[in-house]
């Protein structure tokens, strides 16, 4: 990412586009409801590869900065492209057809579905959700559907959370269900994995087992742009850090680099909007 130095120790883009390999940027956007702008001239870019953090105050539109990139929200100005394609606007299943899948705080506990029912929501472009192929390729969904419960063996024995395939999935704990989220999101093979507070609500155990897999994913090859409360968590994994205040990107920077800016600390200790 092209970064000019801010004079303060940290980094920050230069003319808001990135000269590397973003899989995904984000240019000016702008969502207000009513008279409460959420995110205003937001713009920044994640490069391939990398664990991005995306930090701010309570209220500074990081939740809807992920609604907005997800397609979840229409933005009312700017632009968002991923793996430079403009989804601008586009559907949630769309922008996940390009690559871009998220996750949330507070993960759906699928009812009356075992785990391992529950990891086959994952996958993209089923052959059996089409009513029609039910009847006219049979062969290729039973083919479609023996490869997708291979994959979500697979993955459950990657997160080593393989014993909780036949477990009711609304019986696990907060933990639990934050790794299964996270391995449900590996099936559908994303270019870009956005988490939202993976470790809120966790014991330290399993955050510590949740970072030590996201570190393994993006060794992989996944990019990740997590949002997260918890400070000490973050900053040991995320480089570069972008923070959020007020709806604009305040500073972007190595995670030192933002734990001793002023202008995050304000933001902080002044309780940004």
């Amino acid at each position: 990412m092209t970064r000019v130095s801010d004079g303060d120790g940290g980094t920050e883009r230069a003319g808001g586009s990135a000269a590397g390999d973003p899989v995904l940027r984000v240019e000016g956007l702008h969502k207000a409801f009513g008279g409460l702008v959420a995110t205003d001239d937001a713009s920044f870019a994640v490069e391939r590869g990398t664990i991005t953090g995306l930090i701010g105050p309570n209220g500074a539109g990081k939740s809807t900065l992920f609604n907005l990139i997800s397609g979840f929200y229409d933005p009312d100005d700017g632009r968002v492209w991923v793996d430079g394609t403009d989804v601008t606007g586009a559907a949630p299943h769309d922008v996940a057809a390009h690559g871009l899948i998220r996750t949330f705080q507070t993960p759906r506990k699928l009812e009356g579905m075992t785990v391992r029912e529950a990891m086959l929501v994952g996958p993209q472009d089923q052959p059996g959700e089409s009513f029609l192929s039910l009847f006219t390729s049979p062969t290729a969904v039973a083919d479609g559907e023996r490869a997708n419960l291979a994959a979500a063996e697979r993955i459950l024995e990657e997160f080593e959370i393989g014993h909780l395939a036949d477990q009711p999935a609304t019986d696990l704990s907060g933990g639990q269900t934050k790794l299964v989220e996270l391995a449900r999101a590996m099936l559908a093979e994303p270019e870009l994995l956005l988490l939202d507070e993976p470790v809120a609500g966790v014991n330290p155990t399993l955050a510590n087992e949740l970072a030590a897999q996201i570190r393994r994913l993006n060794d992989a090859g996944t990019t990740f742009l997590v949002i997260e409360h918890d400070m000490g968590f973050l900053m040991s994994l995320a480089d570069p850090v972008v923070v959020l205040d007020q709806g604009s990107v305040l500073m972007e920077g190595p995670p030192e680099a933002v734990r001793s800016d002023e202008r995050v600390v304000d933001a902080y200790l002044g309780g940004g909007a």
